[in-house]
């Protein structure tokens, strides 16, 4: 069983950075695969990043490639969402995710936690 907890969130204007934390619990940390997901108002949730568990592959959906960076430290058992230049486009809960293996559908992973809202005004 693994707990995730997100923090970071907040209300920036467009062109601003935010950092997004997502610690987890659990010793087997390191042998997951971590993601972020975002939901918009009336829009499902969208896969955002992931990193892989043993190489830190990193994959990224392209609306925000080259604006967002997925990392991890696993020492400190927690994964981080560096998002710059934020566009009005980003608002969105963003939610952390664990699994076995890292995809692009959100049906296969196996843990959520609840969630952080990022809001970015234009």
């Amino acid at each position: 069983q693994v707990q995730l907890v997100e923090s970071g969130g907040g209300l920036v204007q467009a062109g601003d950075s935010l950092r997004l934390s997502c610690a987890a619990s659990g010793r087997t940390f390191s042998s997951y695969a971590m993601g972020w997901f975002r939901q918009a108002p009336g829009k499902q949730r969208e896969f955002v990043a992931f990193i892989s568990s043993i190489w830190g592959s990193q994959y990224y959906a392209d609306s925000v490639k080259g604006r967002f960076t997925i990392s991890r430290d696993n020492a400190k058992n927690t994964v981080y969402l560096q998002m710059n230049s934020l566009k009005p486009e980003d608002t969105a809960v963003y939610y952390c995710a664990a699994g076995s293996r890292g995809t692009k559908d959100p049906t296969v992973w196996d843990y959520w936690g609840q969630g952080t809202q990022v809001t970015v005004s234009s």
